[in-house]
């Protein structure tokens, strides 16, 4: 097993986690590591209840703390290392519990998919000014920093690494608002200008499972750490979502008809039709069909339309394709030519951004709160054992 020390290259998270699982396996740390293990089985003795589950977490991770500051190996620690050694306690239990309290209700999945769905109706349409974000604090293109940062969140098992790609997020889009404040002269109203940035980032993001991240914060990260700048973050994204949840004309500046109009359109684009999209016709052709041979059939049309693939129609030929299929094309098509545009800009815009120390530098999320593990970093940490 990697040590902290063959592991130089890791962020300090990383070090800290390492050094945790380092004590742990000392000999003398046997009376915790058992506590630890006890706990981690006992939990799945009880059927999910994501309040008590969350009180029972809570306790127990405050009963450790006071074990661990009374125990030989963390004599004389300063409260950073105790808090060291928690960071890890933490993020050890709740891989190991993940399965078991992620989402572990149905109506986590229901309310999920259901703001997923909603999300990819409103991304079809919805503009900043339907927001009523100002002209000059508008910036798409760097936007797509944040909302990368923000699609991370469904990668992480741990509460806390969950949580930095909320900090992350908001972070960009706060140091965005503060340079564009700077050069434009302009006042920021605090909330008033960073919620509406930050729900249109959610909404162009549409970040995995949103409900079932933000609940699994809120009940799993130490309470400690839910506080500040943190706790700030967190319920902003928290109003974010039960804004989207709750969106409807009058909640933006569109016209009511105008709105449901969009809304209609990008339900019916977003439907997967129940009749076959491609009729059946004599000679080979009929016979693929028949058959499933071929790179593109009508069943795995539907196939790939249901798995939500974004570009179902990458195996298509022009035959496979009927009229119903042209304004879902077209939609696709314009979706793509805007993600490249506004990738390209915000390339420019790092490689040129060169703002004075002390400002957000080169608009990019690595000088945020702190960037979670890789994806290989990861694997083996949800492996790692005491």
């Amino acid at each position: 097993m990697e040590t902290a020390t063959a592991s130089s290259s890791s962020s300090p998270a990383s070090i800290s986690f390492y050094d945790f699982l380092d004590r742990m396996r000392n000999p003398a740390s046997l009376d915790l590591v058992r506590s630890i293990k006890s706990f981690i089985v006992s939990f799945s003795f009880y059927a999910p209840n994501p309040e008590s589950d969350g009180k029972r977490v809570q306790d127990f991770f405050l009963s450790m703390e006071t074990s661990i500051r009374d125990h030989p190996l963390w004599a004389g620690a300063s409260d950073e290392e105790i808090d060291c050694a928690m960071e890890g306690l933490e993020k050890y239990v709740m891989t190991k519990l993940f399965s078991r309290a992620f989402a572990c209700c149905p109506d986590d999945l229901r309310i999920d998919q259901e703001i997923a769905e909603k999300i990819s109706m409103l991304q079809t349409f919805l503009r900043p000014e339907h927001l009523d974000i100002p002209t000059i604090l508008r910036s798409e293109s760097s936007w797509l920093l944040a909302e990368k940062e923000l699609g991370k969140i469904n990668a992480h098992k741990a509460p806390r690494e969950k949580l930095l790609c909320i900090m992350n997020c908001c972070r960009v889009i706060n140091n965005l608002l503060l340079n564009a404040s700077m050069s434009e002269k302009h006042v920021l109203a605090g909330a008033d200008d960073f919620l509406p940035v930050l729900i249109y980032v959610t909404i162009k993001a549409n970040p995995p499972q949103l409900h079932s991240n933000l609940k699994f914060i809120q009940l799993y990260r130490r309470q400690a750490k839910l506080t500040s700048e943190a706790a700030y973050y967190f319920t902003n994204l928290v109003s974010a979502k039960s804004f989207i949840v709750d969106l409807h004309a009058k909640s933006l500046s569109i016209d009511e008809i105008e709105f449901e109009e969009n809304m209609q359109v990008a339900k019916l684009a977003n439907k997967v039709p129940d009749e076959d999209p491609c009729p059946t016709r004599d000679g080979e052709d009929g016979l693929r069909r028949e058959t499933g041979v071929g790179t593109f059939t009508a069943m795995n049309f539907k196939e790939r339309s249901n798995s939500g693939s974004p570009y179902p129609f990458m195996q298509a030929e022009a035959r496979d394709l009927t009229v119903g299929d042209v304004e879902r094309l077209l939609r696709l098509y314009k979706d793509v030519v805007d993600k490249y545009t506004n990738l390209c800009t915000a390339y420019r815009h790092l490689a040129s951004s060169k703002l004075e120390s002390g400002h957000f530098k080169g608009s990019t999320a690595s000088c945020c709160y702190e960037q979670p593990e890789t994806s290989v970093s990861r694997q083996r940490e949800d492996g790692a054992d005491i």
